[in-house]
């Protein structure tokens, strides 16, 4: 025998209580159209009447005005019992008739915009009122008791709603509740974790809250994700976050892979790293950079760039700091480039690229704040590992000397430029960098020593090919994400031809490391700092 439940439901009284007006009067038309009762609230009411519908205030309802401001205006038994009731329960039947509960069959609610309060920078007082009580109750409620009740929170569903109305002679279907629930509980979780986290981080000023509530809502499902058995989507978090990649407005190309939105976020975030400088370039695969370089214009940042090792950029992602230019975009599409990020592009950058279909072209409008705070989550087996970000900056003034020769002037901005792009390289970390271009990298190696050979190995290819008469490592600085342990990775560098080192220092072997540095006549200097990236 078919449940009742499962059976078609309908619509001859709805309940409308919505802090978001869009389509609520042409939602209200229809359903006045239909002959269903409609049944509201406060300001919803208002709007409703203004159109020149009929409307029942909830206070008819309930017998009860809105008090105590509106706070408890829908928390009632003639509501909740209106919305729990069982129907095809005798029990629940002879209360109704009993205490005189009608049976309210479609509610319409939005939450009050907690969101967007604090977003405005809201006093405390505005923020707290503005935390939603009754409306939840409802929508709770009502999607408990799907089976004969349909919940709407979204008013991107009205559509949809009127729709399956008119399909189905003024009712609603089971399979429609019970998607409507659990869009409705959805809601109602992100409302409740946004309150939470405004709670712990902003009210209370926690760091690491005993309960940590993560929502987010889906933009789109990605074709599959990291390999093509995997499956995979894109979310966008609720509540206050930085603007990046995921928010960057596509003008070409095909639909962004997971792969594509790892790299080309990892490309964004080194860039900003150059956010108000001179124009940079960065050069993704496979999350790491293969090539970083500023110059006096973006073209001449991407020739420094593409030169570090042009092998790898072979079907990389491409990130820029400023306005991307049409000479530089003819530059890029000389070589298969998957991605572009740029903060803009004039039309004859966007002219060069159209030729290219496959190539996505993406403008984020601004770079983010590299230094920017909040938390990284990770998951693991049966956990999450959170951490605060990776936002640690040193400045000239953060540098120790501990060589008998001091870095020239020169030296001292190719070392922090190489620190820059080496937090964004998977450790263990090697870069080497010379007049503002990286010459070589080496990343995710198992000993320091191999990245450093392998960074310099790289340097040796480029040279030969581009018939330089030396690696450009040589005069270079080398920047190390974590100290060296022991002196064979410094010396390697030093056999690349580094005059320079940076490095944080901290190796119970730092006297033996400063010692092979003093003896083959680098200048190092250490940072204090250390940056793996894993």
């Amino acid at each position: 025998m078919t449940p009742a439940f499962s059976t078609n439901v309908t619509i001859r009284r709805a309940l409308l209580s919505v802090s978001d007006k869009t389509g609520l009067v042409d939602l209200g038309k229809a359903l006045a159209a239909r002959g269903v009762d409609l049944v509201s609230t406060g300001g919803t009411a208002k709007a409703l009447r203004d159109a020149g519908l009929p409307v029942r205030d909830i206070s008819d309802l309930t017998g009860f005005p809105e008090m105590m401001d509106g706070r408890v205006k829908t928390l009632h038994p003639k509501v909740h019992g209106g919305l729990l009731a069982v129907r095809d329960n005798p029990e629940h039947a002879a209360a109704m008739a009993e205490h005189e509960i009608g049976a309210i069959d479609l509610v319409v609610v939005n939450l009050y915009p907690f969101e967007a309060t604090v977003a405005k920078g809201a006093e405390r007082d505005e923020i707290i009122e503005n935390i939603d009580i009754g409306g939840p109750s409802m929508v709770r409620s009502a999607a408990k008791n799907h089976q004969y009740v349909t919940i709407m929170t979204d008013p991107a569903d009205y559509a949809a709603l009127l729709a399956e109305l008119e399909a189905n002679d003024g009712a609603t279907t089971y399979d429609f509740r019970r998607l409507m629930a659990a869009r409705a509980y959805a809601a109602t979780a992100a409302y409740d974790s946004m309150i939470s986290q405004w709670f712990a981080f902003a009210d209370q000023q926690q760091l690491f809250p005993e309960m940590l509530a993560i929502t987010g809502a889906r933009k789109e499902e990605l074709r599959y994700g990291e390999n093509p058995h995997q499956r995979a989507a894109l979310y966008i978090p609720k509540g206050p976050h930085a603007k990046g990649i995921a928010q960057a407005r596509q003008l070409q190309g095909k639909e962004l892979s997971y792969n594509n939105y790892n790299d080309a976020d990892a490309a964004l975030e080194l860039c900003a790293e150059f956010r108000g400088q001179a124009p940079a370039v960065v050069i993704v695969k496979h999350a790491n950079p293969c090539g970083v370089a500023q110059g006096a214009s973006l073209l001449e940042a991407w020739q420094g760039a593409l030169a570090c090792d042009d092998v790898s950029a072979f079907g990389g992602i491409v990130a820029v700091n400023t306005t991307l230019d049409g000479a530089t975009a003819e530059a890029i599409c000389e070589i298969f480039t998957e991605v572009v990020v740029a903060p803009d592009a004039d039309e004859a950058a966007i002219a060069a690229f159209a030729k290219k279909k496959n190539l996505r072209l993406l403008l984020t409008g601004d770079l983010p704040d590299p230094r920017r705070g909040g938390l990284t989550v990770k998951p693991i087996t049966g956990g999450l590992l959170v951490q605060t970000r990776d936002n640690g900056a040193i400045t000239l003034d953060d540098l120790k000397v501990v060589t008998k020769r001091a870095p020239t002037e020169q030296e001292l901005k190719d070392c922090l430029f190489a620190w820059t792009v080496a937090r964004h390289v998977k450790s263990n970390a090697i870069v080497y960098a010379k007049d503002g271009i990286t010459a070589g990298i080496g990343a995710g190696q198992m000993n320091r020593r191999d990245s450093s050979r392998i960074a310099a190995m790289k340097a040796a290819e480029a040279a030969e090919k581009f018939g330089w008469a030396a690696p450009r490592t040589v005069g270079s600085a080398v920047a190390s994400d974590a100290f060296f342990p022991f002196a064979d990775g410094l010396l390697a560098a030093a056999e690349a031809g580094a005059t320079a080192v940076i490095q944080p220092g901290g190796s119970i072997r730092d006297e033996d490391v400063i010692a092979a540095a003093d003896e083959a006549g680098l200048a190092m200097v250490f940072t204090g700092m250390r940056h793996f990236r894993h």
